[in-house]
């Protein structure tokens, strides 16, 4: 926690106007930053994806390819559907050897691996890509399935310039 909190000093004082985080893992980190500045927009991850795929329907999927992170980001998305008051449950693959494929610099196998998945999840209304690094994905998985795909770097920037610019 304290190194997230330094690295949003630093970039509170380069000028950011806003914080958004790229790792899922961090969630309790990220939330010592957001008390720090509440001045300012602090986003989680996938925060921004979460509260668009509880809009789009009751049934979510999620396609993760890093396995410890999916507690944590199950209890968030959890808690974005009750403070939504939304009726919402989430259905979550992990796609074994994504991860290692993308490691080795294999980033098409990574996304075929992770489309190979995606119509075991084409009953839900929407379908998360989990992390950033599965967004590279996308192609690949909307192609695999009609239902609507999801990615938090798409989300979150989106969100992030709207609550900035007012």
């Amino acid at each position: 926690t304290a190194r997230f909190l330094r690295l949003a000093d630093y970039a509170v004082r380069a000028g950011a106007d806003g914080l958004l985080f790229a790792c899922s893992a961090f969630g309790p980190c990220i939330e010592a930053v957001a008390r720090r500045f509440a001045d300012r927009p602090v986003l989680k991850p996938n925060e921004a994806m979460f509260r668009e795929a509880i809009g789009r329907g009751r049934r979510i999927g999620m396609l993760a390819t890093f396995a410890p992170s999916v507690l944590t980001m199950t209890e968030e998305f959890e808690q974005f559907v009750a403070e939504a008051g939304a009726e919402a449950s989430l259905e979550t693959i992990v796609v074994e050897g994504a991860m290692d494929a993308l490691r080795k610099g294999d980033a098409d196998r990574h996304n075929a691996l992770i489309a190979a998945r995606a119509p075991e999840l084409a009953h839900c209304d929407a379908i998360m890509l989990a992390h950033f690094s599965t967004s590279r994905a996308l192609a690949a998985v909307g192609a695999a399935v009609k239902t609507p795909v999801l990615t938090a770097p798409d989300a979150a920037v989106d969100r992030i310039k709207a609550a900035i610019t007012g």
